[in-house]
This record gives structure tokens, C-alpha cells and sequence, in this order.
């Protein structure tokens, strides 16, 4: 053992590491001919931003943008209070063994092993605030963007070239943001392996297939995501 952490606490680690980085790298990729409701909504904003270049007003973009922003640094300060909330928690760790030794099921870990598996979930939430203050930073440069568009009317090649740019932006924007909202259920998923590794792995094999599902299979991606746009 290293650290208290066993050979499966280690395959665990791994498979978590694996599927969700690897759920990063397929989610931009178009693997069907089904857009996902990323993709799609990327499509959405530049339409957005195209029809804002027509208009003298910009005050509903600028109020869109604003919601945004307001979403992202909420979650930006939460993810704050629940790392403050996961350093606390080293300091009862005992308490937290014991609750957790009453399930049948539990593993029995060492104090070590509850401290590396806190330390980790740590380093998660840090991810997740790295990526919500950088994506409330691009929205601050997309709203920039929008005030330096010229009045309309503009040159269809001019509006284009600025449509594109902001749309291009506000995706930037948003793709920081569902990977800091990707982390927290990843970091959900996590909590199983306080429990034991086989449900850690079953939990971070589950967190994929509710979010694929998500992406090309719900309601909402009928809606936003048609097979063709």
C-alpha cells in the first residue's frame, strides 16, 4: 500500500482519471451526425451574435451576457465554501470513519487513505474554480467585444468578421463553464469511493452516461441539437 491506498484504490483512480478525461475530450468531437447540445448551441451563439450586429440597441445582449455572468460567479463562489468545507473536514476525519464504518458494505481504510482521498476531491474543486473564474473572465472580454462592434448598419463582411469573433468567444466562455459543472459531478462521483473502490468505479462509469445521455438523447437536445443545422 502507498499512502494507505490499496491496489484497487489505484485501479479505481485510474478509471475515474480515464473516463473523465476521456468524456472531455469526445464531448466537442461530432461523432454522429446528431449534434450534441454543445455543438449546437455553439451554432446558437454566433446566430446570436449575427443578429446583434444588426441592431443599434445592445442592451438584451449585454443583460444575456450579465445572466451568465451572474450563474458562473455563483458557482465560482460556492466552489469556494465547499473546498473551505473539505480542508474542515481533515480535522474529523475520525468522526467521518466511524459514520462511514456502519455500512455493510464500507471498506475499511486507514486515516492516511481518508486524508489522500480528501486532498483529492480538493484538488477537483480547485480545478472547478480555476475554470468558472476563468470562464466569468472571457464573458467580461465577450461583453467588450460587443461594445466595440460597430453601430449598424455594418459591412456584411465587417459584421461577419465580428459575429464570428464573439461567438467564437462566448463558446470559449461557456466550454470553461460546463467543464467546471463537468468537475462537480465528477467530484460527486468521488464520494462512492469513500465507501468503497468498486462503487467509486461504478459511480464515475455512471456520471458519463447520464451526461452523454444528456448531451444526444434528452428532451432538451431535441430541442436544441437537431440532427442537422
Amino acid at each position: 500500500m502507498t499512502a494507505g491506498l490499496t491496489i484497487l484504490d489505484f485501479v479505481a483512480l485510474a478509471w475515474f482519471a480515464a473516463l473523465w478525461l476521456g468524456y472531455d475530450r469526445l464531448i466537442d468531437r461530432r461523432l454522429t451526425r446528431r449534434l450534441t447540445i454543445n455543438q449546437a448551441m455553439a451554432e446558437h451563439r454566433l446566430a446570436w451574435m449575427r443578429q446583434m450586429t444588426r441592431r443599434d440597441n445592445r442592451i438584451t445582449d449585454t443583460s444575456l451576457i450579465g445572466n451568465a455572468m451572474h450563474s458562473v460567479a455563483f458557482f465560482a463562489s460556492a466552489t469556494i465554501i465547499v473546498v473551505a468545507a473539505l480542508l474542515g473536514a481533515l480535522r474529523a476525519i475520525d468522526e467521518l470513519r466511524g459514520a462511514v464504518a456502519q455500512l455493510p458494505f464500507a471498506q475499511q481504510a486507514p486515516v492516511a487513505a481518508w486524508q489522500v482521498k480528501v486532498l483529492l476531491l480538493v484538488c477537483l474543486f480547485v480545478h472547478a474554480f480555476f475554470k468558472f473564474s476563468w470562464s466569468l473572465r472571457q464573458w467580461n472580454y465577450c461583453c467588450v467585444m460587443i461594445g466595440a462592434t460597430p453601430s449598424a448598419p455594418v459591412e456584411p463582411a465587417e459584421a461577419e468578421r465580428f459575429a464570428r469573433r464573439a461567438g467564437a468567444l462566448a463558446t470559449c466562455a461557456s466550454r470553461d463553464f460546463n467543464s467546471g459543472l463537468r468537475t462537480y459531478y465528477f467530484a460527486l462521483a468521488m464520494l462512492a469511493w469513500f465507501v468503497h473502490p468498486l462503487a467509486f468505479m461504478a459511480t464515475a462509469l455512471w456520471v458519463p452516461c447520464v451526461l452523454a445521455w444528456r448531451q444526444w438523447r434528452s428532451g432538451a437536445a431535441d430541442v436544441i441539437a437537431p440532427t442537422e443545422i
